[in-house]
């Protein structure tokens, strides 16, 4: 009898046990993933927290975003809307306003974050206080961050690109990964104590692309520097002569990517690329003046008397040396180097009107220089019609960079650099590629386009004219022939007020085998020689020193 109950028993745990065995093989093999997925959604809190971006990169592969860590203090109204306390002692430490947090923790289910600084997250995390945790993740710009007209900004709404390389290439810095804020929670949705947040990444189809630019950080921050230091409202352009790569491109006053509402209704109009925008060109002009004359077969070495005026028809066209009694006699180079307006309305009345529209023309003044196909705003600046109706004044207000002639900082700097390679006019560039995180090269953006339009005779004895300018004329501020020598032209713009002259000096450097040029805009700088020049100057000598 006893043996039977035993067998009996025996058989009954026997089945329970197989049941029991047969019901775990089912879980985990045939509802694995169901319960699996469940178990984690009791686990995990999330919150969704903006997506991340790929990187906007200089041309050797610089970060200009995501440069610095962002400190967030996350805050669980769980916890805190029961201890009031804690919350007080927080919203102290991180200098917000108690009343406004007390609100939110009563009403708000989902975390709260609040950016911070190292410090005072490090202060709120020793404290300890439940229902605290802290995330580090990179901001997207700071308060170093560089060329702010060039990156653009992001509407902080829906973290879409607003302007600039964000906007253009948007769809390509967007990832597909999606960043959550979670936290390990228990059945009764409280934080596991020590778990804290952390950024969850859910990843996407596609691996993070960054759009590398031609830009060199370390020139850029000379740039910005050297502006920032002579509180220039302006802006500068550099340019690889070579190839019509844009190295380094400002724009002050500038502004914080992350407080654009700020400066919407700003009277210095920060948010305005002045870079992109154009202005008339002054003296800088006589530069294309220069090259009809040595086309034209005009005698530089001829001289012409400048009495500080010259009168076409009833008006008197003042020269910078009127005050003076005029220049006196001198040839075309010293002209040049003095900036003589008498001598090159003469030598424009001589050419004519359309030759001088047509240089203009040739030199790509009225029409974009490239950059905006790349994302970026800009003026096509501007050239009168050459069939337009002209009069003799017309002439002489062209021949002067005055009137209806306008150009950019960029254009004028690609003028600079076509001067400085040997007459090559370079398609300008300031994307280069698209990259993925590797480094490897998705798509090449940067385009080699160049045309020969003066030839290299000429352009060689138009550095010679600038190389006087700095050397014995009005740019010697600019003058650096301890470091290997540049040349340059000065200009002085007047505008529709006359209380209102810009300033303007294009360059290149060095004398021999010329690497760069540099286009200093200053706004109401009155005069090109003695506030852009010296800026110019600050500049290249910099970039020499440094070797860049």
């Amino acid at each position: 009898m006893l043996k039977k109950r035993a067998m009996t028993l025996f058989y009954l745990f026997l089945g329970a046990f197989t049941l029991l065995m047969w019901r775990c093989l089912y879980l985990q093999i045939f509802n694995g993933a169901k319960l699996s997925e469940a178990a984690s959604s009791q686990r995990i809190s999330d919150s969704d927290i903006e997506r991340p971006r790929g990187d906007i990169l200089d041309k050797n592969l610089i970060p200009l975003t995501n440069r610095q860590k962002k400190f967030t203090i996350v805050l669980q109204p769980l916890y805190l809307k029961e201890n009031k306390e804690d919350l007080a002692r927080v919203c102290e430490i991180l200098e917000i306003d108690y009343r406004e947090y007390e609100k939110r923790i009563e009403f708000e289910k989902q975390p709260i974050m609040v950016e911070t600084t190292e410090e005072k997250k490090n202060a709120v995390i020793n404290m300890k206080i439940p229902g605290t945790s802290a995330i580090n993740s990179l901001k997207r710009y700071d308060e170093n961050s560089v060329a702010r007209h060039i990156l653009g900004y992001l509407n902080k709404a829906d973290n879409v690109g607003e302007t600039g390389i964000e906007k253009k290439y948007n769809e390509i810095l967007e990832c597909d990964t999606e960043n959550l804020i979670g936290a390990v929670i228990d059945a009764r949705n409280n934080i596991v104590k020590g778990m804290g947040y952390r950024i969850i990444k859910l990843e996407g189809n596609s691996k993070k692309l960054n759009v590398k630019l031609t830009i060199d950080y370390h020139i850029q921050r000379i740039v910005e520097d050297v502006m920032d230091r002579n509180g220039i409202k302006g802006a500068v352009v550099v340019e690889d002569v070579t190839n019509g790569d844009i190295v380094a491109i400002a724009s002050k006053p500038d502004f914080e990517q992350n407080r654009i509402a700020d400066y919407l209704q700003s009277p210095d109009n920060e948010l305005f690329n002045r870079a992109t925008a154009s202005y008339n060109l002054g003296s800088i002009f006589k530069i294309l003046d220069a090259v009809l004359i040595l086309e034209n077969d005009i005698d530089i070495h001829e001289t012409f008397y400048c009495p500080g005026y010259i009168k076409v028809g009833n008006k008197d066209f003042k020269c910078s040396s009127y005050n003076r009694g005029g220049h006196g006699e001198l040839d075309a180079m010293q002209a040049f180097a003095l900036s003589c307006n008498s001598y090159f309305i003469n030598t424009g009345l001589q050419l004519g009107y359309r030759k001088i529209v047509e240089i203009a023309d040739r030199f790509g003044l009225g029409s974009p220089t490239g950059i905006r196909e790349q994302g970026i705003i800009e003026s096509d600046g501007n050239i009168p019609d050459a069939g337009a109706y002209y009069s003799n004044g017309d002439i002489a207000n062209l021949s002067i960079g005055q009137g209806k002639i306008m150009a950019t900082p960029v254009q004028v700097a690609n003028i600079i650099a076509t001067v400085a390679n040997g007459g090559i006019k370079n398609r300008v560039n300031i994307v280069d590629s698209i990259i993925d995180e590797d480094g490897n090269k998705i798509r090449t953006l940067r385009k080699d386009e160049g045309k020969r339009i003066i030839s290299k005779d000429v352009a060689d004895r138009i550095k010679k004219f600038m190389e006087e300018v700095t050397s014995t004329g009005t740019g010697t501020e600019a003058n650096l022939d301890l470091y290997g020598g540049t040349g340059g032209k000065t200009g002085s713009a007047e505008t529709s007020r006359s209380d209102v002259v810009h300033a303007w000096f294009g360059g290149y450097f060095p004398r021999v085998d010329p690497k760069y040029s540099i286009c200093v805009f200053v706004e109401n700088g009155q005069n090109g020689g003695r506030t852009a020049a010296p800026v110019f100057a600050e500049i290249a000598k910099e970039i020499l020193i440094k070797g860049y």
